[in-house]
């Protein structure tokens, strides 16, 4: 399963930090100094509408579109990840049209045409740099062992819920200690396709 960034929308200011950490990231001068708006190519963006602000990147899906109309063959899975070895990008912008998430760009550079998309910081030993410069911390790499842990949570807690009859629970993150288990009913086979509960 591959690795992803999430924004939390509710932590994020739209300071746009990730944005300049991730071109500088990507830039041999890996200095703020360097950077002009020529040379800014992020691979993560801070979207805003009213007072709505949160970043969007690649979700390096598991059957990613992108790689799948590339007629190059350009853009394939690396190490957990959707990669794009430039060297084979036509400049095509199929990628772009295949994205639902809006997450990639096409752009002219000094060495050609480049599909720009996140790439997850492969070449940082610490992480994408965006996760890691993000001041309110809305920005997280979701592994696939979080993944995991967060849907067995969701799984948990929807059985609750529907065992309850309780149509109005909050969904959000919960701790095993906050559960209450005075109202647990005890289910049989018999008495699942039966539809009584002891």
């Amino acid at each position: 399963m591959n690795r992803f960034i999430i924004a939390d929308s509710a932590k994020c200011i739209g300071c746009r930090t990730c944005e300049v950490a991730c071109v500088v990231s990507h830039q041999a001068n890996q200095d703020c100094a360097a950077l002009s708006p020529k040379a800014f190519s992020a691979r993560i963006w801070v979207v805003k509408s009213g007072s709505f602000t949160t970043a969007v990147t690649c979700h390096h899906c598991e059957d990613a579109p992108c790689a799948n109309v590339c007629p190059a063959g350009a853009i394939s899975r690396v190490s957990g990840r959707v990669y794009v070895e430039q060297s084979l990008c036509i400049g095509c912008k199929s990628c772009m049209l295949a994205c639902p998430y809006g997450a990639i760009s096409v752009m002219m550079t000094d060495n050609g045409v480049q599909a720009l998309k996140c790439d997850l910081c492969g070449h940082r030993e610490d992480g994408p740099a965006c996760v890691a410069a993000c001041p309110t911390q809305a920005l997280y790499c979701m592994t696939p062992a979080e993944l995991e842990r967060l849907s067995g949570e969701r799984r948990l807690r929807t059985a609750l819920a529907i065992q309850t009859g309780d149509k109005t629970r909050d969904y959000a993150p919960c701790s095993p200690q906050a559960r209450s288990t005075s109202s647990a009913r005890i289910f049989t086979p018999a008495s699942i396709f039966s539809g009584s509960g002891t």
